[in-house]
């Protein structure tokens, strides 16, 4: 729709992980680089954690494209408590045959596939995302598949990505013999404002577009809405520039961020009671308070308008404060 207008390559703002968009923050950074040393040093397990969104997907996908033909990698992208029978989903994971093969049968070929591919001086990279989804039993059994490595020959390496429940149960009891066995553990954190600013400007480059279409105060805002979550931050953007080519502006400014903030309120809003500021007498407006205008989405939308209509940096100033809806 939009990206003629803004002289765009391609959408700027997907939310499909997309690795030739990777912003290294400075916490991203450090997860690429203990994953690049996980790799080298053959760690057993190795786990990265993140906040939904935080580009735990993006980072992994960049490091797989970065590795050569010695590595032979095995994915499985969407983990599920109701796994079923693990072994067929880490066959299935390296194009395997697991079909109509008893638990032993499954067992052997993959020993086999491992012992082919080390002759071959392959590295095997098994690759679990979304991995707080799954059980303990199953945690338990990629412990007991792990066993394949003996003494001095690392056949098999894993890498697990999840959210941060991940890490909560790594820490059960019944899990310790597991968690000594995590080599590289590191949890991503969110991006700062600068991060936010610079990660705006870098995938508005990578798109072909203007790095500096979203001014300092719209870069601002949006960091305020997304609490520096790429995903969010993904999400945001791409509406203020739906926004922005509708309204035939050639900068997205903290205007049209409001307008997007405003409207996304509104919505989530509508199926419950207003308590707006309409209908009170304008001094009784001036003296609602911050948290009133926290109590609900209703009064911050009314505020903010009001706030736009005398002067932007008033309402930068309640956006700074407000409790802001969840994108």
């Amino acid at each position: 729709m939009y990206e003629s207008y803004y002289g765009f390559n391609e959408k700027p703002f997907s939310l499909l992980p997309d690795p030739d968009f990777l912003y290294l923050s400075k916490s991203h950074e450090t997860a690429l680089t203990l994953l690049e040393y996980s790799f080298m040093s053959q760690a057993g397990f190795t786990v990265i954690t993140g906040e939904i969104g935080s580009g735990k997907t993006t980072l992994s996908r960049h490091m797989l494209n970065q590795m050569g033909g010695e590595v032979t990698i095995g994915l499985i992208t969407n983990a599920q408590k109701s796994f079923g029978e693990l072994l067929q989903w880490v066959l299935l994971a390296f194009g395997l045959d697991y079909k109509n093969r008893t638990k032993v049968e499954l067992y052997q070929a993959f020993n086999e596939f491992l012992i082919d591919e080390y002759s071959k001086n392959h590295r095997t990279v098994l690759m679990i995302d979304e991995a707080q989804n799954l059980s303990i039993e199953t945690m338990e059994e990629l412990r007991m598949l792990s066993n394949i490595n003996a003494d001095k020959h690392q056949v098999l390496q894993m890498v697990l990505l999840g959210q941060p429940e991940l890490r909560t149960m790594l820490r059960r009891p019944e899990l310790e013999q597991f968690s000594q066995r995590i080599s590289v553990d590191f949890h991503l954190k969110r991006l700062d404002e600068e991060e936010t600013k610079a990660y705006i400007k870098h995938r508005l480059t990578v798109a072909g577009g203007n790095p500096n279409l979203f001014d300092d105060e719209a870069c601002e805002a949006t960091f305020m809405l997304s609490h520096g979550t790429p995903r969010i931050i993904n999400r945001v953007c791409d509406l203020a520039l739906v926004y922005g080519f509708a309204e035939d502006r050639q900068q997205i400014t903290a205007e049209i961020m409001l307008e997007v903030t405003m409207d996304k309120a509104e919505v989530e809003d509508a199926a419950t009671p207003r308590l707006g500021l309409v209908g009170y007498p304008a001094d009784t407006k001036e003296q609602v308070s911050n948290e009133a205008v926290q109590s609900g989405i209703g009064e911050a939308v009314a505020h903010v308008q009001k706030e736009l209509q005398s002067h932007l940096g008033h309402a930068m100033d309640t956006l700074r404060k407000m409790k802001l809806p969840r994108f």
